[in-house]
């Protein structure tokens, strides 16, 4: 057995679905010893979903599986009077929480951070959400493809005669996942020096948007979005109603919702003679483009209105520029700008974790080719005569 970079590090872990789980996993691989906690009976939500209504070994799910390795599992219903007894005793050594449940859910229950930070002071908290912990946003679900269509993604992804396309992958959840391991282990090694645990908060927006900096810069400094090319690409596993579709003025996306419950939001019933899982996988195109002839008679924000009412879980298509007034990236103070030395005053995304104690901010704007060789080589101990003669040579500049 070889030794493990984080072998002497414990992570109690609430999260499911994609975000946490596969954070979660990325630390385990790396020896950290993650102590899944899931409902008796049910357990993770990816249990039960599977993409062509396959299952490994005929019962287990893909999905699943793909996030969870290296883990054990706790089943604990949170709500049972002996659930704090358990999870404290685990909490009081615990060097780690991670949870993704929607904002305010686990503190409910007596599991936020300061109920787990009143018995390990040293305790680092990571929080996943789809919009943040308040805002205009903040009791929606935050899906992928929900955040794809409300980040750009979509809208600049697909045939650019055919409708927002999703990436055929779970990308913005892959990318908040890497953004709370970025967090704790920066949160891990703040703790080794100072002694301190703190709170991180991720969010898919946030995560989205600062994973396409490129883009967001691009069309916001010029004020001009990307068009889409001729060609698309979509995911290959997901049944009806999985979808971008077509409004009045635009586009709306659905994601993993009931059936019947968007059917009777469209008020076709006669649509219901489809559901079933063989039928909404293998007919999912015909399905897809039924549903659309009744979603372009609605505009977007009477269909959202609509949907949400019901918590189907849906959102708008936007492009980048649209993305960087929503009403919630305003909220969340997700674009910045600094001032740089050739370009002046740029527009960026901000960094997508906060953290409590240790929080990220933009110091420096994108330098110029050497313009801080002096002040580095300085540093690290080079006389100014070694400088200039590393200079006079071209060893740098």
């Amino acid at each position: 057995m070889t030794a493990k970079a984080l072998e002497d590090v414990t992570i109690l872990d609430f999260s499911h679905l994609l975000q946490g789980p596969f954070a979660t996993q990325l630390l385990a691989d790396m020896g950290a010893n993650v102590i899944k906690v899931e409902p008796p009976g049910r357990g993770d939500l990816f249990r039960t979903l599977t993409f062509n209504n396959r299952w490994v070994g005929g019962s287990e799910s893909p999905n699943f599986l793909a996030w969870n390795r290296n883990k054990r599992s706790l089943a604990v219903d949170l709500k049972a009077p002996a659930a704090k007894t358990i999870v404290y005793r685990i909490g009081a050594r615990a060097d780690v929480v991670v949870q993704n449940f929607r904002p305010g859910v686990l503190a409910k229950l007596g599991f936020g951070y300061e109920d787990f930070r009143k018995i390990n002071p040293r305790i680092i908290y990571c929080s996943g959400s789809g919009y943040g912990e308040s805002g205009p946003y903040v009791s929606r679900p935050g899906q992928d493809m929900l955040i794809q269509g409300l980040t750009g993604v979509a809208a600049a992804t697909g045939r650019g005669d055919g409708p927002p396309v999703p990436v055929g992958a779970g990308f913005s959840d892959q990318v908040g996942a890497m953004n709370m391991v970025y967090g704790i282990l920066s949160a891990l090694y703040w703790r080794e020096r100072s002694g301190q645990g703190q709170e991180i908060r991720v969010d898919l927006l946030s995560g989205m948007l600062a994973h396409q900096s490129q883009e967001m810069l691009m069309a916001m400094n010029f004020q001009q979005d990307f068009q889409r090319p001729s060609s698309g690409i979509g995911h290959p596993g997901m049944d009806a109603p999985f979808g971008v579709y077509p409004t009045t003025d635009g586009w709306v996306t659905i994601a993993m919702s009931p059936y019947k419950r968007l059917v009777s939001v469209l008020g076709d019933e006669s649509l219901l003679a489809y559901d079933h899982p063989k039928d909404l996988f293998e007919k999912r195109d015909e399905i897809w483009e039924k549903l659309a002839q009744l979603t372009e008679t609605w505009t977007t924000a009477d269909l959202m209105k609509a949907m949400l009412a019901v918590d189907i879980w849906c959102g708008e298509v936007k492009t980048h520029l649209e993305a960087e007034v929503d009403p919630q990236v305003q909220h969340m103070g997700i674009i910045s700008s600094y001032e740089h030395p050739v370009a002046g005053r740029v527009k960026v995304v901000a960094p997508a974790v906060k953290m409590s104690v240790t929080p990220a901010e933009i110091r420096r704007p994108a330098p110029l080719i050497g313009q801080h060789s002096r002040e580095i080589l300085e540093e690290f101990g080079f006389c100014a005569s070694e400088v200039e003669e590393f200079m006079a040579s071209g060893a740098t500049a």
